[in-house]
């Protein structure tokens, strides 16, 4: 995994716990946490938004969003124009999404998968590269 880089890291009440235990696992990296701090509930656009934000902005290298489905902090995350967040729940698409995708943020679905598994797809997801080659001109035509 790499090492030293700076993660921005959030989530919703469904993905407290896994967003808890994930930051905690970083020991090598600076983790910037934007909430949420209890497992009550709240609107994830409200965690989304400041992590995707402080990923486009190059404030952090990578982001880390979990929520229930992943579906809502993916969806929010990808309004941002910098971001390319997938949805990933195993360590094979956590690969690709870095390889062919050149991914920035990681969105875990809490309730689909187990917290060992997310530890995983975070691992494989920080230490995977970008491939670039005819993988960058497609990344190249995302942005609107």
């Amino acid at each position: 995994m790499n090492t030293g880089v700076k993660i921005a890291i959030g989530s919703d009440h469904a993905g407290f716990e896994y967003k808890q235990a994930l930051a905690n696992s970083l020991p090598e990296n600076e983790v910037e946490d934007f909430g949420t701090y209890s497992p009550d509930s709240v609107d994830y656009p409200d965690f989304a938004h400041p992590v995707a934000s402080a990923v486009e902005s190059g404030n952090a290298d990578f982001g880390i969003l979990v929520c229930g489905s992943a579906n809502g902090v993916a969806i929010t995350a990808n309004k941002h124009q910098g971001i390319r967040a997938a949805i990933c729940w195993n360590t094979e698409l956590a690969a690709l999404a870095r390889q062919h995708n050149n991914a920035n943020i990681v969105c875990i679905p809490a309730r689909f998968i187990s917290l060992d598994m997310a530890k995983e797809i975070v691992s494989t997801f920080l230490s995977t590269e970008f491939e670039g080659g005819r993988h960058a001109t497609r990344v190249n035509k995302m942005a609107c």
